[in-house]
């Protein structure tokens, strides 16, 4: 990794105008929920850190929640599969999808729980360099109802949404996201 790679790591405070915790949004038109985030990060970083089965695992999820990472495939026309285990309960929930696009920029995917295997989702992330080491994350996910949108909203992924990118904060601020060379 070169020194243009990696944002320079400061103690100064994110500016006004960054959004260092996530917005979550729903269509009131279509079942589509928007999460919008800023990272300090290249966009190298925030895409290995969501296509690198072992950083992923690290950070997927509530803090209460290990990530075991089942089948990890991160190309164009690949697939994966994880569960989150909760550490108090050791009950699982188990996730899957294909990996529709991978690019530097962007990552289309499919999202389903298998817990409620009728409700698949087609995710769309694209990373924005703001430059002064920022990265925003835009995704966009289109379910097939409204009824499912709902019961993704009301299933406690605010709670992921932000432990999870806590987490990866963490990671990037502490050097541990490299992007792949060569």
């Amino acid at each position: 990794m070169t020194t243009a790679d990696r944002p320079a790591a400061t103690d100064r405070p994110a500016p006004v105008d960054r959004l260092t915790t996530a917005t979550i949004e729903a269509d009131p038109d279509l079942p589509l929920i928007r999460i919008t985030r800023d990272f300090r990060a290249s966009t190298a970083q925030l895409v290995r850190a969501h296509t690198d089965p072992e950083i992923y695992a690290r950070w997927c999820g509530p803090k209460s929640l290990d990530t075991r990472i089942d089948r990890w495939d991160a190309r164009t026309g690949g697939s994966y599969a994880f569960t989150n285990i909760d550490r108090a309960t050791k009950e699982e929930y188990s996730f899957h999808g294909s990996f529709h696009e991978v690019r530097e920029d962007r990552i289309v995917q499919t999202f389903t729980f298998d817990g409620w295997p009728d409700g698949v989702s087609l995710d769309t992330m694209t990373f924005e360099d703001l430059g002064d080491g920022w990265t925003r994350m835009h995704s966009r996910s289109l379910l097939d109802s409204f009824e499912a949108r709902a019961g993704m909203l009301e299933s406690g992924m605010e709670v992921g949404v932000d432990e999870g990118y806590e987490k990866l904060d963490a990671l990037l601020e502490g050097g541990e996201v490299e992007t792949r060379e060569g």
